[in-house]
């Protein structure tokens, strides 16, 4: 179906609405992936174009957060090379697959991972008396990155709920220096799978740079708030966006 003004319109809309969800815990994609769907665009060209609007809102809230001190950039490197090299993977396994088989995959791996941050809530939660630690000192770190990567690639709908619990309880950062850092890791590979996803012709850009106007806006907003937020608020945001996916991820 041909997408009209009112289709734009809200897909910019929620686009806001995800963007500002995103930075403070995760899982607006869980709404605006559906959204292209019922607007009739097909499942691999919405997974894809939601990227665009992915990538600016990463950058706008990755500026806000570093311009507030608040960004950690001494392992970056360590951080960044599994997780790159996983968006790799999973973006070319998501541009692969057939469209029957992408769906589904999609949705189950949504359900999945909100699901088990709802039962292991704690996994959100750095250890008080352990200070931060770098990837190369921490057993499985890297792997668990590399896995990240692959899921967000793949889809990358929920992916703060799996870059939170490493970045906050592995890596034992704070929840907003985690937060910020999952800015960073979503950046790298949606970098990665931006490149797959148009070499590949999946991206539709009419619907790529309207998410981009969107979540560049929810972005602006949604440092804002975080940096206001306690660390309990953002905690008890992160338990409520979980029970949302999940409830949203079985409504499909």
């Amino acid at each position: 179906m041909d997408l009209t003004y009112w289709h734009y319109l809200a897909i910019a809309a929620l686009g806001i609405c995800a963007s500002i969800i995103n930075i403070l815990a995760g899982g607006g994609s869980n709404f605006i992936l559906p959204l292209l769907m019922l607007f009739g665009v097909p499942p691999d060209v919405a997974n894809a174009s939601n990227r665009v609007g992915i990538f600016f809102q990463s950058l706008t809230g990755i500026r806000g957060f570093y311009k507030a001190g608040v960004l950690p950039t001494y392992d970056l490197r360590g951080i960044l090379l599994p997780v790159a090299a996983g968006g790799f993977v999973g973006s070319w396994l998501a541009s692969v697959l057939p469209n029957t088989i992408l769906k589904p995959a999609l949705l189950l791996c949504i359900l999945g991972v909100a699901i088990l941050t709802f039962v292991k809530p704690q996994l959100l939660m750095p250890s008080e008396n352990t200070s931060e630690r770098k990837v190369s000192e921490t057993r499985a770190a890297s792997l668990l990155l590399f896995g990240v990567g692959i899921y967000g690639g793949f889809v990358q709908a929920s992916v703060a709920f799996l870059l939170l619990p490493v970045l906050a309880g592995v890596l034992n950062y704070s929840l907003l220096r985690a937060n910020s850092l999952k800015l960073v890791c979503t950046l790298a590979f949606t970098v990665v799978s931006l490149v797959v996803f148009i070499t590949q012709g999946k991206i539709w850009w009419d619907v790529g740079l309207i998410l981009a106007a969107g979540n560049t806006i929810g972005s602006l907003i949604g440092v804002k708030i975080a940096l206001k937020l306690p660390p309990e608020k953002l905690r008890l945001i992160l338990m409520v966006m979980t029970v949302v996916a999940v409830i949203a991820a079985f409504l499909k």
